[in-house]
């Protein structure tokens, strides 16, 4: 793993969520074609794409009792375990809509009403991820989002992971649509047979999956365009090199493109880790993956400095950031841009992927900067109430009236004189 001074500090930002002008057309022609014929597109792509053909794209009851005779007890507690915790945490973010009276009896306010309707996507084919369904459904639960629809990839023989399935039904889900791809997104979005539409997509994929979120954004909301994973470790002399550089490879296993940093003062810790690395690389099934991250994407900056490194992350603004330094919880008014932040030795990165409770969605390629973790704002919407009084609007209409002459708009300076016209405050 190179050491690189941090003058040669360089984006993590990577672009591959704008794919080729050939996958943009591809994903285009795909929506398109759900849009006209519905089912049976959708049957045509999922013979293409999945290799597999389906009478119904429903996961029925018989599929769920049979997932949670595949899974083992244990895994199940641990899955109910893990979901009470993400749960219990967002249920700590809900906000209550709100009224303020005035003192001319103005009555001013926010109310707060869930979404109707929202698509979860889960990644599926060779792999399974059961804590993507906790993630993205118990949020949007939480919020009060009555219909929650899941949509994922089928296997060649037409079935979707037990432990995906199992999650999906302790989170409460029961809609479940055996689609994957561009088409499932352009299902959610605009409806076929089968699938009826939503308001919100939310979920990651591969390119294809991106593309057509984007593509579809406007007609539906999404949660956001999400890169390759990222991490970055800020950490001194007291931090343990083998287990800094099992946390960098815990997010060089996802994708050849994820992005692995530690940031640190002490040169004895960079030697230590890069040696680390290597060693550990050996060891690791996903070896190849994890190998070409750290080698494109992979970097040991060098500070002269606490402080040094602390603007150095800032400037770097990852999706993870664990902060493995003597006080550590001192450092975290320091840091202005990060998705999760992970303190003290035992916080590792895996901790919040799968138990801990916050929501493992983060913003990715720089956007924390602007941007947060998937969160039940993420699932309400929220509309301003005004209750004008009589005295309000004796008091300021003719300063709205003013205004909006300001800008040329004389039916809008006219709808409020009207009111103070009719209560015999104005004549024309």
């Amino acid at each position: 793993m190179k050491i690189v001074r941090v003058n040669d500090l360089v984006s993590i930002k990577r672009s591959i969520e704008s794919g080729t002008s050939e996958q943009v057309e591809v994903v285009k022609e795909i929506i398109a074609a759900i849009r006209t014929r519905g089912d049976e597109a959708l049957r045509e792509y999922t013979e293409k794409l999945d290799r597999v053909h389906l009478a119904s794209f429903s996961v029925t009851e018989k599929e769920i009792e049979a997932a949670y005779k595949q899974i083992d007890e244990r895994f199940i507690a641990i899955v109910r375990e893990a979901a009470d915790n993400i749960r219990s945490f967002h249920e700590k973010q809900l906000r209550p809509s709100w009224m303020t009276t005035e003192e001319n009896g103005t009555v001013l306010g926010q109310k707060i009403t869930p979404l109707d309707s929202v698509g979860v996507y889960v990644p599926g084919g060779t792999a399974a991820y059961p804590s993507s369904v906790l993630m993205n459904v118990l949020p949007a639960k939480v919020a009060g989002v009555k219909r929650i629809v899941m949509v994922s990839p089928p296997d060649d023989q037409g079935q979707l992971p037990a432990a995906v399935l199992v999650a999906a039904r302790e989170a409460g889900v029961e809609e479940i649509y055996k689609v994957g791809g561009a088409q499932a997104i352009a299902a959610l979005a605009y409806g076929t047979e089968s699938i009826h539409s939503v308001d919100k997509i939310t979920g990651p994929g591969n390119i294809y999956v991106a593309l057509a979120k984007r593509e579809v954004y406007g007609d539906v909301d999404i949660d956001m365009i999400a890169g390759p994973s990222e991490i970055a470790i800020l950490a001194d002399e007291t931090a343990r090199p083998d287990e800094v550089a099992a946390d960098l490879l815990s997010q060089a296993e996802h994708d050849p493109r994820a992005c692995s940093v530690l940031v640190t003062p002490s040169s004895v810790l960079a030697e230590a880790v890069a040696v680390e690395v290597e060693k550990q690389l050996e060891q690791l099934p996903r070896k190849d993956i994890a190998a070409r991250s750290i080698a494109d994407y992979g970097a040991i900056y060098l500070t002269e400095t606490i402080e040094e490194a602390i603007d150095t992350v800032n400037q770097l603004a990852p999706e993870h950031l664990e902060i493995i330094t003597e006080n550590a919880i001192e450092l975290l008014g320091k840091i202005r841009h990060a998705g999760a932040i992970f303190i003290g030795r035992y916080s590792s990165e895996p901790v919040g992927d799968y138990f801990a409770g916050p929501n493992h969605v983060l913003p990715t390629n720089g956007t924390a900067r602007f941007s947060s973790p998937l969160n039940v704002d993420d699932f309400q919407k929220k509309s301003s109430v005004i209750i004008y009084s009589q005295k309000a609007i004796e008091e300021n209409g003719a300063k709205i009236a003013e205004f909006a002459r300001k800008e040329g708009l004389e039916a809008h300076a006219r709808a409020v004189e009207y009111r103070l016209k009719n209560d015999g405050k104005l004549s024309y």
